[in-house]
């Protein structure tokens, strides 16, 4: 059947959805390849392991011919699957599902979505990160994971920092190839750090007044801040970030940049970023 008359059925895992630009981004995607097909929310329970299985199944019918995941199942959702890519194998939590060769297969575009936008960061504002490159990772889950195997592998030292310190020592245990420093939130040595990146839900719409860093801490400067959260356009990290006069992004980027990798994995087509980019702030 010819891609163009062939219906996509794609879509994202995750709990809660309503607030997510994916389909925006994938709806758009659609459109400009000339492909049929839509994108759908699956709000499924961090507690909910049959609804799980039920939608994986229909990835395995072909009902199905891509899945993204985000919180909170980035990891539990490996359990269901036939094959990691090495790439999901080596960070232990995945963000795309596929079904190929009778295997249910599960792949993570966020390592590479996110180094790249990182470099597209620092390049056009012409940033001197130079050769001390450190940077502090707030959180440890399914989406600290992608981050930190992405900065370890360019060359970053990395320290984890998160609420649940056993969650923290867990990660840095499935790392062990590389050297990675662990810390409390609220013991802080910012100034140790050129890179802060914030991991954490905190600060996602709805709850938009909230930030993962303490109220009123200034951070030094020259500190680049990266927060993956994406929706509001500016979280409440990046405001105050601004306001001390330092260089901050959210996670729009990195959103445009691993649903276009997922995309090329599904349909075969890579698009032009801009393509995507002007779906989501237009």
């Amino acid at each position: 059947m010819p891609l163009s008359t062939f219906n996509f059925q794609l879509g994202l895992i995750g709990y809660p959805l309503e607030y997510s630009l994916s389909p925006k981004i994938h709806t758009a995607a659609l459109k400009a390849c000339g492909l049929q097909g839509g994108y759908s929310l699956f709000p499924i329970h961090p507690d909910d392991k049959q609804g799980l299985k039920d939608l994986l199944n229909r990835v395995r019918t072909g009902e199905i011919q891509g899945l993204n995941v985000t919180i909170p199942h980035k990891q539990n959702v490996i359990e269901f699957i036939d094959e990691l890519t090495p790439t999901a194998k080596a960070i232990g939590a995945v963000n795309t599902i596929y079904f190929r060769e009778n295997k249910l297969v599960s792949g993570n575009t966020d390592a590479p979505g996110f180094l790249s936008d990182l470099k597209r960061f620092i390049e056009n504002r012409k940033l001197g990160i130079g050769n001390q490159k450190s940077a502090l990772v707030l959180g440890a889950g399914g989406s600290a994971r992608a981050v930190v195997y992405a900065l370890a592998n360019d060359g970053w030292d990395v320290t984890l920092a998160a609420r649940r310190i056993e969650q923290a020592e867990q990660l840095a245990s499935s790392f062990s190839n590389y050297e990675l420093r662990i810390t409390s939130t609220f013991s802080l040595q910012l100034s140790t750090f050129n890179l802060l990146v914030n991991t954490t839900p905190l600060g996602a719409t709805p709850n938009i007044d909230q930030s993962p860093l303490p109220e009123n801490l200034l951070l030094p400067p020259n500190t680049l801040i990266y927060d993956l959260v994406y929706n509001p356009r500016e979280t409440k990290l990046v405001k105050d970030a601004h306001s001390q006069g330092l260089q901050a992004t959210t996670g729009t980027g990195m959103l445009i940049e691993q649903a276009a990798l997922s995309f090329e994995i599904w349909t075969g087509h890579n698009l032009p970023r801009d393509i995507l980019y002007k779906s989501v702030v237009e």
